[in-house]
């Protein structure tokens, strides 16, 4: 067989990896950050240190979903795989990257946690947002931030009686009045008269406003059981409210 005609072939070959490689390196960015970053919440549910090690940058500046501030050194002592009768197990979704340059992305989604614990299952949800820097040949995450997504609890019923001892007035000043009402079997409350708002009963004394699971309105009782009034609780900072009726 002439040269030639084993060259050509392998010419247009070389060249047709050529382009597909630079083809892929460009449509495989998202991609491989994207595996790494499920890869990196696989590793922190199942424990394994060196998956961890392997995609955090030495500096990285890292907040968990409880505010709290860890270097490299503390996240990778900290992994250990489950115990026995635990595991977690994490998918993302709602992925999406920003492209700054050509050597860092920005990434969010949500974590969609399935949590076993000694038979019982828990489901729970957490937005993130990483930041990688291209080291090299390497994508390093260099900064993260999570919060977790909070849902209601689970409502209570109370009997008509028990509703009635909320019904009334109540105020933090005197323009900031918040007033109760039953509808039926539910209470709702408005704030300087606006546009009503269910409460619903976490447990006694204890409420909450559906799609608000950040806050608690938790009533309070003099020594003879009589409401007085009750306090606002976000994040474990109240304000106060008296009954004035």
């Amino acid at each position: 067989m002439p040269r030639h005609h084993r060259i050509l072939p392998t010419f247009l070959g070389a060249a047709l990896l050529l382009a597909s490689a630079c083809a892929t390196a460009t449509e495989t960015v998202e991609a491989l950050i994207k595996r790494q970053s499920q890869e990196f919440s696989d590793a922190s549910a199942s424990g394994d240190a060196k998956v961890i090690e392997k995609y955090l940058d030495d500096r990285v500046a890292f907040m968990d979903e409880g505010g709290n501030l860890s270097a490299k050194k503390d996240i990778v002592a900290s992994a250990v795989p489950s115990p026995s009768g635990v595991s977690n197990h994490l998918v993302q979704t709602d992925f999406g990257l920003e492209m700054h340059g050509r050597s860092v992305a920005v990434t969010t989604f949500t974590d969609v946690s399935t949590f076993a614990f000694h038979g019982q299952t828990m489901h729970a949800k957490y937005r993130s947002t990483e930041v990688w820097l291209k080291q090299g040949a390497d994508w390093k995450m260099i900064s993260s931030q999570t919060l977790a997504m909070q849902d209601d609890p689970p409502a209570i019923k109370l009997p008509a009686k028990s509703l009635d001892e909320y019904v009334g007035t109540y105020q933090a000043s005197t323009d900031f009045v918040y007033k109760i009402v039953r509808n039926g079997d539910e209470l709702s409350g408005t704030i300087n008269d606006g546009k009503p708002f269910v409460i619903q009963a976490e447990l006694r004394d204890v409420f909450f406003t559906p799609g608000q699971p950040r806050t608690r309105r938790i009533f309070q009782r003099d020594a003879n059981g009589k409401l007085t009034g009750f306090v606002s609780r976000r994040e474990g900072h109240d304000i106060v409210l008296k009954r004035v009726g």
